[in-house]
């Protein structure tokens, strides 16, 4: 059975549901199956012995998503070819290279979990009401462990980008 985690955020004040379970820092990353095309999955295996900075966005044509994937994506120069960054959302593949390619992100691989929602389900950001995947950041480092989880209390604010930041230079 699921867990649902009833109450466990919020999107402008009224309470959701969140499937899966609440992770924590030391706890080994799940794997995910989600799409990189309508063809093509990616997994959390593909990229093996990197540091991966998984930043989860509801959907990148809403005002705090796109803020949060330029910035991400900005920060990408700095960290170097050891990091990738991720961006997870339920949007269609289609969706998020229009958007890609209209907002110029080249250092994010933005990845989709419309067809099933197992990473959602897997990292206990799918909200229920919404069958959208939570605003959310995890860090996992090259053996697959999780050391920084962020799940955000409300929908609409933004990740703290300098702590994900920093637990991401601490692995280098």
């Amino acid at each position: 059975m699921t867990q649902e985690r009833t109450g466990a955020a919020a999107f402008k004040g009224n309470p959701i549901t969140l499937v899966g379970p609440e992770l924590k820092a030391g706890d080994s990353a799940p794997d995910f199956t989600v799409s990189k095309n309508l063809l093509e999955n990616a997994s959390l295996s593909d990229y093996a012995g990197k540091i991966k900075l998984i930043s989860v966005v509801p959907s990148l044509d809403t005002g705090v998503c796109d803020a949060q994937t330029r910035r991400f994506n900005s920060e990408a120069a700095e960290l170097g070819d050891d990091v990738v960054i991720l961006t997870i959302s339920t949007d269609l593949p289609f969706a998020q290279a229009r958007w890609c390619g209209a907002a110029g992100i080249d250092r994010v691989i933005t990845l989709s979990d419309h067809k099933e929602a197992a990473f959602g389900q897997a990292y206990g950001v799918l909200i229920k009401e919404f069958r959208l995947d939570m605003r959310s950041i995890f860090v996992i480092d090259k053996n697959d462990k999780l050391t920084y989880v962020e799940y955000l209390g409300e929908m609409s604010e933004h990740p703290n980008y300098e702590a994900a930041i920093a637990a991401v230079k601490e692995l280098l």
